[in-house]
């Protein structure tokens, strides 16, 4: 590969602040909020028009889809989304559980209000480029946007980008999982115009389990409790679709879950596309199966028009404005959690959170029905060899399986707020992340909301 030498430039600061975090999904967000909220001076760094990552950027509904009777939760600020979007209007019930579906472009206005009323200092429409650092500690960050190259200090820095991109330019060690392993990537889309009552009625005249989700090219392993209860899953329309024509043989994977269903005929969080062998860490990779994924939904609609019950008229509303990435890079931690320890209740003294037995990837799906949870401990926040600096969000140090839990949304809230509490009483007590006292963070944590044990 040739190269090119840039010239040396001067970049100017045009930011200082007390706690930096990139990137403002679920993970994002909350170490935001939860930062600002211990009296940090807190900035919130996110290169797209919104904040919100995944549930707006991607239109990614269930937050919390896995929740039942038994089920125990985190509680702290990923419950407090939930609550704030029923509160604005930008919720309603989730169709498999008892969880409420966040509204993509509601949420929009719920971060907006969250960040303000904390007094968090938003930038958005900038894009990470670049960790400055001095030998082994993070200073802040290198940004571009329309305004050019800009640089923004920080005592205390929190990589929310998913990927881990901050802590692996800073020379963290991260583990990238293989291409061809990677969990695929999805492209959301929303349907306008579904007779409500008769796709309820076709849900009902056949209703679908979580042992239907292996067919076809799937096989999921569940514990077995799942396997009866109601799913909405979307299969049948497609085989159809394959057998009789419409749709390309090789479509296979198309099919998943619906969301939720509106009284203006909206059918929501169409989560039907998946694709196999695209790299969230590539660009190019990215184009590729973002211009696939809007192809396949086309088709995808194509067969729920022939043969769902009530989408004789149904046409797409919208696309999510990026492709869903699951799977890239994770960082190499001071702990990387196991799949023993989401399996198997883990309990850990540096706990920041709690996380119910759900699991949901690689080819594992188990629902948490029966009160089992897990601790986070906040030892897979840390990186190692690179000083003020800490993850939030789904880059986390774990395992395959490990990573199939802690990816999920509301995982990614636990995480964030313990990584939030943590920069602000590093900046306040003027020491390391890993010299951060646990007792007093997990006082500071139990007083907003979260369940620690």
């Amino acid at each position: 590969m040739t190269s090119i030498t840039e010239p040396a430039r001067q970049t100017p600061v045009i930011h200082e602040t007390d706690v930096l975090v990139v990137g403002s999904g679920p993970g994002g967000l909350a170490a935001a909020l939860a930062a600002a909220r211990c009296g940090a001076d807190v900035t919130l760094l996110e290169r797209f028009g919104c904040f919100g990552g995944n549930i707006t950027v991607v239109g990614v509904e269930g937050f919390a889809w896995y929740r039942h009777e038994a089920t125990v939760e985190a509680g702290g600020i990923g419950w407090e989304f939930e609550e704030r979007a029923k509160a604005m209007g930008a919720a309603v019930p989730e169709s498999q559980s008892l969880s409420y579906e966040l509204d993509s472009e509601g949420f929009k206005l719920v971060a907006d209000a969250l960040v303000e009323e904390a007094g968090i200092h938003p930038m958005l429409h900038r894009q990470f480029v670049a960790p400055i650092m001095e030998g082994k500690t993070i200073k802040g960050v290198i940004v571009e946007s329309k305004a050019g190259r800009e640089a923004i200090l920080a005592k205390r820095v929190i990589d929310a980008t998913g990927d881990a991109d901050v802590a692996h330019r800073a020379g963290a060690p991260t583990v990238k999982t293989p291409v061809e392993d990677m969990q695929a990537a999805s492209v959301m889309f929303h349907l306008a115009g579904v007779d409500k009552q008769a796709f309820l009625s076709g849900v009902q005249d056949d209703p679908q389990t979580y042992k239907d989700w292996s067919s076809g090219e799937w096989q999921v392993e569940t514990d077995g409790k799942e396997d009866d209860m109601f799913s909405p899953f979307l299969g049948k329309p497609f085989e159809l679709a394959i057998k009789n024509g419409i749709i390309p043989a090789h479509l296979n994977t198309i099919g998943g879950t619906w969301g939720a269903l509106h009284d203006s005929g909206e059918l929501t969080y169409m989560n039907l596309v998946h694709l196999a062998g695209c790299d969230g860490t590539d660009p190019d990779s990215m184009t590729k199966f973002e211009i696939e994924g809007r192809r396949q939904a086309m088709h995808a609609i194509d067969a729920l028009r022939q043969y769902t019950a009530g989408c004789a008229d149904a046409r797409l509303r919208n696309f999510g404005m990026s492709i869903g990435i699951r799977d890239t890079r994770k960082l190499d931690a001071v702990y990387n959690m196991t799949e023993a320890d989401v399996r198997g209740e883990a309990r850990f003294d540096d706990s920041i959170g709690i996380y119910p037995e759900f699991i949901d990837g690689y080819g594992v799906l188990i629902i948490p029905t029966t009160g089992r949870y897990m601790h986070i401990p906040y030892r897979t926040l840390l990186p190692k060899d690179v000083y003020n600096l800490i993850i939030a969000g789904r880059a986390i140090g774990g395992d395959r399986i490990a990573h199939a839990a802690t990816r999920n949304m509301a995982c990614c809230a636990v995480t964030g707020q313990g990584a939030g509490v943590a920069a602000a009483l590093s900046v306040q007590n003027k020491c390391g992340f890993d010299e951060v006292e646990m007792a007093a963070m997990q006082d500071v944590l139990t007083s907003q909301g979260v369940r620690i044990a």
